[in-house]
């Protein structure tokens, strides 16, 4: 860098637009919790919790940040609360933080968010340079933990989603991509180049996942499944675009051969009815076990045979990291950064998007030879233990924090 890296408690100041159980909610809230423990003052900006996906509200609380709920914050595109939005926080970097780093996650915090700590840090660097204080003005970063542009939007849609990233990705210092897919893809559709980028994987909390093999069936018992039934499990919130029917597709075929395989949906979601419409839900082989606690989800992992991703639209995916982490062997559509978790023949089954017949074979091909999906299973917690450590996670985002505020304008 040309410079020595300073270091010193900072005000760090996270943003992100709603505090439900999802991965980029989990990354952010580790985040927070290790730099409160690293001695930084930290911030946490979200807009109102809503829905059944479950929340993480007592999980920030309990990280030590500082929390601010903006009201105005909501994910679908309004004009009126956007603006809104942008002036609160603006107001509240001004008037009560003074960060001097603002962290941007998710689509809408990550566009009104960019476009609020740019303007401060532009009013700061301005008043700075009027006083010749040699002290670094803030910086902005940006995590994309997932693609806001997919294949299965409309395109005026698609075209607005890279548009908007397009004039976001100019007013931030630095971004972080979970996995070396979301750059190539940022880089295809000329949003930002590598070099703006660097790649940091979404940690987890590795003691909170260990195999329960005790517990599966107790588990099983208490969802009435029965004791010799092979168990396909869906770790996700209820939305189309994670697969639910795709795998209600296939359950005919994975009950041939006298195979007794049932479904396990873990997760709540606005798309629930739709899911339950699906005529699979018929076979009385499907369960929903609606919203569950993070304690819970290792006991439920433990039921389950197999873990199945088949979604259209992902980022790395904790979910399968944290099936691997429990001794299940996972099968999943190949898509945005699964692959950095699901290496095909090694760790997992992975298969084309949308190929159903590719997905229900891998599924059967993990079902029948328990051999070989332990030992997949095996190397793929190895793997998620060496390169997905939330510790790890925590301090490359703190060193990075610490190089870009030292960078000369």
């Amino acid at each position: 860098m040309g410079c020595s890296l300073v270091h010193h408690p900072m005000r760090i100041l996270h943003i992100i637009t709603r505090l439900i159980q999802g991965g980029a909610q989990q990354n952010t809230v580790l985040s927070c919790e290790a730099q409160v423990r690293a001695g930084h003052e930290v911030h946490l900006a979200y807009g109102p919790i809503y829905g059944p996906e479950g929340s993480l509200l007592d999980e920030a609380k309990a990280s030590g940040a500082v929390l601010h709920e903006i009201g105005t914050m909501v994910r679908p595109v309004h004009p009126w609360k956007d603006y809104r939005c942008y002036k609160s926080l603006l107001q509240l970097m001004h008037r009560d933080i003074g960060p001097e780093v603002v962290h941007t996650h998710s689509s809408k915090a990550g566009i009104v968010g960019r476009a609020a700590g740019w303007k401060y840090a532009s009013d700061i660097r301005h008043l700075l340079y009027e006083f010749s204080d040699d002290t670094p003005s803030p910086v902005v970063v940006h995590t994309v933990h997932g693609l806001p542009f997919h294949g299965q939007q409309g395109r005026f849609t698609n075209r607005l989603y890279v548009a908007s990233e397009r004039w976001a990705a100019k007013r931030c210092h630095h971004l972080i991509a979970i996995t070396p897919a979301m750059v190539e893809a940022f880089e295809q559709k000329r949003i930002a180049g590598p070099d703006r980028f660097t790649v940091i994987p979404s940690g987890i909390d590795l003691s909170r996942f260990q195999p329960r093999p005790e517990e599966r069936d107790a588990v099983r018992g208490e969802l009435g499944i029965p004791a010799g039934a092979k168990v396909v499990g869906l770790v996700a919130r209820l939305d189309p675009l994670k697969g639910h029917a795709d795998l209600m597709d296939v359950l005919p075929k994975l009950r041939t051969d006298g195979r007794d395989v049932w479904l396990l949906f873990v997760g709540d979601g606005f798309g629930r009815a739709q899911v339950e419409s699906h005529p699979g839900c018929q076979s009385g082989r499907v369960i929903f076990s609606g919203f569950q606690p993070f304690d819970r989800i290792p006991g439920l992992l433990s039921a389950m045979d197999v873990m199945v991703l088949p979604s259209y639209q992902e980022g790395q995916s904790r979910t399968l990291a944290e099936a691997l982490l429990c001794g299940v062997p996972i099968v999943a559509y190949e898509v945005g950064g699964i692959g950095s978790i699901c290496i095909d023949g090694e760790t997992g089954r992975l298969v084309p998007v949308g190929d159903t017949a590719a997905l229900a074979d891998a599924i059967v091909g993990q079902l029948d030879d328990p051999q070989a999906a332990r030992g997949m299973a095996e190397r793929g917690r190895a793997h998620v233990r060496d390169k997905f450590d939330a510790k790890t996670m925590t301090r490359q985002i703190e060193q990075l924090y610490q190089e870009v505020l030292n960078r000369k304008p």
